[in-house]
C-alpha cells in the first residue's frame, strides 16, 4: 500500500534518529492520514507532535529534524516533497511513479489485491443473524445477515482468522409457543376447529410442520397431555424452521461455520458450570431488583413480570453487573432456581471468548440497551470490554411504488427475505442492504432493485465492470494486445481524471482495512459507487474530447488499457468482498452503448 511506504519511511527515520541520540525512542505510534484538502499533500503525519513532549522540544522544531531524517531514509526517491504545517504536521507528497506502480501491483496481485495483514491472524467469532427459529427470515433479518456477512468478509480480507457463528435460541418460551401453535394446527388437520391465540404463529409453514407430525405419528398426540408432546413438537418445529432459515440464507449466499444451540448449553451442563463459576468468583448474590420508578405525583406502580416472568418482588440471583458499568445488577437465576435468558447468553459469550481473541455481535437496534450488560459481563469474566464489538442494525422498510409492503403469506408476518430475493435477485438484495450505514434506517425499494438501469446502484456498479470488459473485447478486435505494465507509458496518464482513478486504485487496500477495523461494510459499497462514477465520467469525457481509451497514440492506448485493467480488478475484488457478482456482459435498453466507441 502507498500509505505503508510512508509509514515505513517515517519509522525508519525515527528509529535511526533515536539510535543517533537526536530524540528518544518513540513510545507511541503516529498517524498517517490523507488530508481533507489534497492541496496539502498526499498524507499528513503527526510524528513530531506525538514525540515532542517525550523529546522536550517544540513540535515544529522537531518536525524539521524528522523531515531531514526522512529525506535521508528515502533512498528510492519515493517522496516528492515534505512540508511542515500548522502546529507540527508533516505533509507528504509522493513521487508520481510510486502512485503509478500501484497499478502494476493491482494487476499482479489480481483477486488478492486489497488483502492485508492488519488482523495478524487474530481469532474472531462473528455472530450474526441468530434469528429465533420460529419462522422464516424477514427482510429485517436479511439486512442483519448481509451486514454480518460483510463484516466477516472484511475481517478475512484484513487478515483476521474468522469463524461465522449463528446462535439458535431453541430453549425458551418462544419455541414453546411455536410448539403449541403446531399442535393446534395438528388438531385442525384431524378435523377439529381451533382458535389461534393472539401470540401464536399463524404462518403457512406451521401447517406444514403439523402435517409432517401427523404423517409420522397419526393421532397419537391428539388428546395427549402437553407434557407428552411439547418437547417433541418443539424440536421437530425448530429443525423444520432451521431448514427454512438455511435455505433463506443460501439464497443470499450466506453460510455458517458453526450453529450454536441454547438448548445444547443447558444439556451439556455449560450453563450450570457457568453459574458455579460466577458463585466461585463472588459475582452473584441473592436479592431483589430495584422497584419500578413512579412518575412524579403518582403512586409507585405495582411490580410487573417481565417476558421471563421475573418481578422486582422476588428473591433472585443477581449478577453484579453494576460494578462493571451496567445500570443495575441483572438476574441470572429466577426465584424458582431456573436460569434466565441473560444467564444463558453470557454463558454463551463466556464460551465464545475461550475460543477466540475477540467477539463481534451483529444485533438489531432494539438490542442497544443490551450492550452495556454484555460489556459488563465480559469485563467481570476477566476479559476486556474491548474484546466485544456490537454492530447494531436499524430497521428496513420495504417499499413498492412509494407504499410500504408489510404482509407475507409464507411468513404470516413481515415480508420474508426469500420473497424479496426471488423477486429482485441475490446481487441487488445484498448490495442495496449495504447502501446505508447499518445504524441508519433503510428504505428498500423493490421496484428500483429490479430495474436494469443506472438508477439501480448495484446495476450501476456492475455495468461499470461490464463496460471495462467490453473495452478489452473491442481493443482485441482492433488488434491491440492487452498490455503489461510499462512505467514510461503509464507516465502519460496525466489528466486529473486519470490521476484520480489511479489514487482510488491505490487507496483500495487501505479502504478495506479501515472498513474492517470499523466493522463497516457499507464503506465498500460507497467506494465502489464513487469509483465507478469517476470512471464513467472519465470514459464519457474521453469520447467527447477524442481522447478515447483506444486512440491513435499506441503509448497512450497501452497506458489507458492498463489503467482499465487495474480498475476492473479493483471493481471485481470490491464486489467479491460484498458477495456480489462482477459480470463481464450486461444488456438492457439503457446500456446498448456499452461496447460502443472505446
Amino acid at each position: 500500500m502507498v500509505r505503508d511506504r510512508v509509514i515505513e519511511l517515517f519509522r525508519k527515520a525515527l528509529a535511526q534518529g533515536a539510535d543517533d541520540g537526536r530524540w528518544p525512542a518513540a513510545s507511541a505510534g503516529f498517524s498517517v492520514e490523507a488530508p481533507r484538502d489534497p492541496k496539502h499533500g498526499d498524507f499528513a503525519v503527526n510524528a513530531a507532535m506525538v514525540l515532542a513532549r517525550q523529546a522536550g522540544r517544540p513540535p515544529r522544531e522537531l518536525a524539521q529534524a524528522i523531515v531531514e531524517a526522512v529525506r535521508t531514509a528515502d533512498t528510492a526517491g519515493d517522496l516528492a516533497g515534505l512540508e511542515i504545517a500548522g502546529p507540527g504536521f508533516i505533509n507528504v507528497r509522493l513521487s508520481p511513479d510510486l502512485w503509478l506502480r500501484t497499478l502494476a501491483r493491482a494487476v499482479a496481485e489480481g483477486p488478492a489485491y486489497g488483502r492485508t495483514a492488519v488482523g495478524q491472524g487474530k481469532k474472531v467469532i462473528v455472530e450474526y443473524v441468530s434469528a429465533n427459529p420460529t419462522g422464516p427470515m424477514h427482510v429485517g433479518h436479511g439486512r442483519n445477515a448481509v451486514v454480518g456477512d460483510g463484516v466477516q468478509g472484511l475481517l478475512r480480507w484484513a487478515g483476521f482468522d474468522v469463524s461465522r457463528e449463528y446462535y439458535v435460541n431453541d430453549y425458551g418460551a418462544q419455541v414453546q409457543t411455536l410448539a403449541r401453535s403446531v399442535h393446534l394446527r395438528y388438531q385442525e388437520l384431524h378435523g377439529r376447529t381451533v382458535t389461534m391465540p393472539p401470540k401464536s404463529y399463524p404462518g403457512e409453514y406451521v401447517k406444514d410442520i403439523a402435517a409432517g407430525l401427523k404423517a409420522e405419528y397419526g393421532a397419537k398426540f391428539l388428546d395427549a397431555p402437553e407434557a407428552e408432546w411439547l418437547t417433541l413438537f418443539r424440536d421437530h418445529a425448530v429443525q423444520h424452521v432451521l431448514g427454512m432459515i438455511r435455505e433463506d440464507l443460501a439464497a443470499v449466499n450466506i453460510s455458517f461455520d458453526r450453529w450454536s444451540s441454547e438448548k445444547a448449553l443447558y444439556e451439556s451442563g455449560t450453563v450450570d458450570r457457568f453459574l458455579r463459576f460466577l458463585e466461585e468468583k463472588d459475582l452473584v448474590y441473592v436479592g431483589k431488583l430495584p422497584p419500578p420508578k413512579s412518575k412524579k405525583g403518582q403512586p409507585p406502580p405495582q411490580p410487573q413480570p417481565d417476558e421471563e416472568g421475573v418481578t422486582a418482588a422476588e428473591d433472585l440471583t443477581l449478577f453484579r453487573s453494576s460494578a462493571y458499568g451496567d445500570e443495575v445488577d441483572r438476574p441470572v437465576k429466577k426465584a424458582d432456581g431456573t436460569p434466565t435468558y441473560f444467564c444463558a447468553d453470557i454463558a454463551y459469550h463466556w464460551d465464545k471468548r475461550q475460543r477466540a481473541d475477540a467477539l463481534v455481535d451483529v444485533l438489531g437496534a432494539d438490542h442497544g440497551g443490551y450492550v452495556p450488560r454484555l460489556e459488563a459481563a465480559m469485563e467481570a469474566l476477566g476479559a476486556s470490554r474491548k474484546d466485544l464489538h456490537v454492530v447494531l442494525i436499524q430497521m428496513v422498510s420495504l417499499m413498492r411504488g412509494g407504499e410500504s409492503v408489510k404482509m407475507s403469506k409464507r411468513a404470516g408476518t413481515l415480508v420474508s427475505l426469500r420473497e424479496v430475493v426471488d423477486e429482485v435477485g441475490r446481487d441487488a438484495t445484498r448490495f442495496i442492504f449495504l447502501t446505508r450505514r447499518s445504524d441508519a434506517p433503510l428504505d428498500f425499494d423493490v421496484e428500483l432493485a429490479k430495474k436494469q438501469t443506472l438508477d439501480n446502484p448495484v446495476f450501476y456498479v456492475q455495468y461499470g465492470h461490464a463496460r471495462l470488459a467490453a473495452i478489452f473485447q473491442k481493443a482485441r478486435e482492433a488488434g491491440h494486445a492487452i498490455p503489461e505494465f510499462d512505467l514510461e507509458a503509464a507516465r502519460t496518464l496525466g489528466s486529473p481524471e486519470e490521476q484520480d482513478l489511479i489514487r482510488r486504485i491505490a487507496a483500495f487496500p487501505d479502504m478495506l482495512a479501515a472498513a474492517a477495523l470499523a466493522y463497516e461494510p457499507h464503506r465498500v459499497a460507497f467506494y465502489l459507487q464513487e469509483t465507478i462514477a469517476a470512471f464513467h465520467s472519465w470514459y464519457t469525457q474521453g469520447k467527447k474530447s477524442g481522447e478515447k481509451v483506444v486512440g491513435p497514440d499506441p503509448v497512450k492506448t497501452a497506458a489507458r488499457l492498463f489503467l482499465c485493467r487495474a480498475l476492473k480488478q479493483v471493481l471485481a475484488n470490491g464486489l467479491a468482498v460484498l458477495g456480489v457478482s462482477a459480470p463481464d456482459r450486461m444488456e438492457s435498453p439503457e446500456t446498448r452503448d456499452i461496447a460502443d466507441d472505446v
